[in-house]
């Protein structure tokens, strides 16, 4: 039996269809188009990617992108200044920071200086805080697209015993938090954990997220596990082998176009909350 192919560009282009017609109501209602501001620290190649596809994605389902570029050199306090000054602007609904930032930042307290309205992220720590509690918030975009993915398309996470590989405070905590909270029996590993084969190989549910290509290979991968590959490398592979485990899984995310588009529309659909919040839609 072929494996279930969890397509995330199919699913991003749907959550955008519903987006568009929630947009639209908001600005006939409100007069006012939902603004989605961006920051980005330097030139990093792969951020001004980034930072151009979510600006196409705010255009596609019809608010307006503010990206807001910033030097190299720029200081914690420079950037938890330019934080301050979008959480009071009121035409913005939502703030991204592009991570990485340079090394001489403290990325946690620019992350904690966006307001909880505003963080469509989901990377303060009151954030993050309030969702595994189960309690409203914004999520970590790329988990929650990793639930989204799970839930449409039908993948069983009640009981299964799921392992995550990785552990970064963006996404294998949060996903590892996320699925607990839908009854999934959770592993977190990380290059500490001992014999990580014998544990991947035993996971119903693999999520890999650890910014290393192909580094999950096929004969760690149990036969009909489900494979979500959170990973994008050069050379367009993930953290997967895919080529060689795929075949062996029950289901799984290509990469690309799996969890990378549907991470994108899931920034959309918390900026809309934040919006439908803001103006009382």
């Amino acid at each position: 039996m072929e494996p279930l192919i969890l397509d995330g560009k199919k699913l991003a282009g749907e959550i955008e269809q519903d987006l568009s017609l929630r947009v639209k109501k908001i600005i006939e209602q409100s007069g006012k188009t939902p603004i989605l501001a961006t920051i980005i620290v330097g030139n990093d190649p792969a951020s001004v990617t980034y930072v151009r596809m979510k600006g196409n994605a705010c255009k596609r389902v019809g608010m307006e992108p503010l990206k807001v570029e910033m030097p190299e050199n720029t200081t914690t306090r420079e950037l938890v200044d330019k934080i301050s000054e979008l959480n009071n602007d009121d035409r913005v609904c939502g703030i991204l920071l592009q991570h990485p930032v340079p090394s001489q930042i403290d990325e946690q307290k620019c992350f904690n200086t966006i307001s909880v309205e505003k963080d469509v992220d989901g990377v303060n720590t009151n954030s993050f805080g309030a969702m595994t509690m189960g309690l409203p918030a914004f999520f970590s975009a790329t988990p929650f697209s990793i639930v989204s993915l799970i839930k449409r398309y039908g993948v069983e996470v009640d009981g299964k015993d799921t392992v995550v590989v990785g552990r970064s405070p963006i996404l294998g905590k949060p996903v590892a938090m996320m699925l607990l909270n839908e009854n999934a029996t959770v592993t977190i590993c990380h290059r500490h954990t001992v014999d990580l084969p014998a544990i991947v190989k035993r996971a119903d549910i693999v999520v890999a997220a650890v910014g290393k290509p192909k580094f999950i290979k096929a004969d760690w991968v149990k036969d009909g596990a489900v494979l979500i590959d959170a990973g994008y490398n050069p050379g367009n592979v993930g953290d997967i082998d895919l080529e060689n485990a795929a075949p062996k899984s029950s289901a799984y995310t290509p990469v690309p176009g799996g969890v990378g588009p549907v991470t994108i529309a899931k920034l959309m659909e918390q900026t809309v909350i934040a919006a439908e919040k803001k103006f009382g839609i």
